[in-house]
């Protein structure tokens, strides 16, 4: 199944007899919270689900962004009207990484129909709505471990053995800036891949053709196995997703750079070199 949908798509489906369960993630990093612009005006029949309280546990041990409690996670769906056997669209405000995060997590959790809406609200050409819709209950019950995860140990092994995708920006890679975590650089062994690569300046993601490519020049098609991190798991999940539109399976280190920086002992690469 494709792992994203087009507004057009979007659209047919909503007026059809089976519409999607809509989840808006609006969430952006460092910037204002998600859910006034959400009650300004969303796609109809969308609902609000929060990144930071229902998409991730507390930060600390783990990262910023660690996995959430699967039983609250579960309820957290059911709420927002997830049944195991609905289709799911999940969007946000455009970047795709809030909308990619409940993707991955979804599909981690055994759920099997999952679309990110590809461009985000920014692609919807529909009227929006301000009506919270009060949707019912679902019976999506998580079932972990559908899709692979790494944690820190994981990482650093696969690093070695395969392929170790890091897709933040080349810049705090490099460790030339950090704005949020205690140290920059990187995983010794891991490849730069910023996320920014994987769209066009819409946002949308590149053909499936053109991030085949993109992933076979880093290595993707050789390795063994392919591991993906970034700084908390959120963007990291949007470069699994591209790299399933590519046909490529990799693995999410949920903990990202948050966790791996926040221990001292934990080895870290500078410069452009993998390390």
């Amino acid at each position: 199944m494709n792992p994203i949908i087009s507004a057009t798509e979007l659209a047919d489906e909503l007026s059809g007899t089976r519409p999607p369960v809509l989840l808006d993630v609006r969430w952006q990093l460092g910037g204002p919270p998600g859910r006034p612009a959400y009650d300004a005006g969303h796609i109809p029949g969308a609902v609000y689900v929060d990144l930071d309280t229902e998409l991730a546990g507390p930060p600390g041990a783990g990262g910023r962004h660690p996995l959430p409690d699967v039983a609250e996670f579960g309820a957290a769906m059911r709420r927002a009207g997830v049944r195991a056997d609905s289709r799911v669209v999940t969007y946000d405000g455009g970047q795709g990484w809030a909308a990619a995060r409940a993707w991955w997590l979804l599909r981690w959790a055994g759920h099997t129909d999952v679309r990110v809406l590809d461009g985000g609200l920014a692609a919807w050409r529909g009227e929006l709505s301000t009506e919270t819709p009060t949707p019912v209950a679902g019976d999506f019950t998580p079932e972990p471990g559908v899709l692979p995860l790494l944690d820190a140990d994981g990482a650093a092994a696969l690093a070695r053995t395969g392929l170790l995708l890091d897709a933040r920006a080349g810049e705090r890679y490099r460790g030339e800036v950090e704005p949020i975590d205690p140290v920059g650089g990187h995983i010794p062994g891991a490849a730069s891949a910023p996320t920014t690569e994987n769209v066009d300046e819409s946002g949308r993601f590149l053909p499936a053709e053109a991030l085949a490519a993109r992933f076979k020049a880093l290595g993707a098609t050789e390795a063994p196995e392919v591991g993906v991190y970034c700084g908390s798991g959120v963007s990291g999940a949007h470069e699994v997703l591209a790299l399933e539109i590519a046909g490529i399976q990799a693995a999410l280190y949920a903990g990202s750079w948050s966790d791996w920086s926040s221990d001292p002992s934990r080895p870290v690469a500078k410069g452009a070199a993998r390390g």
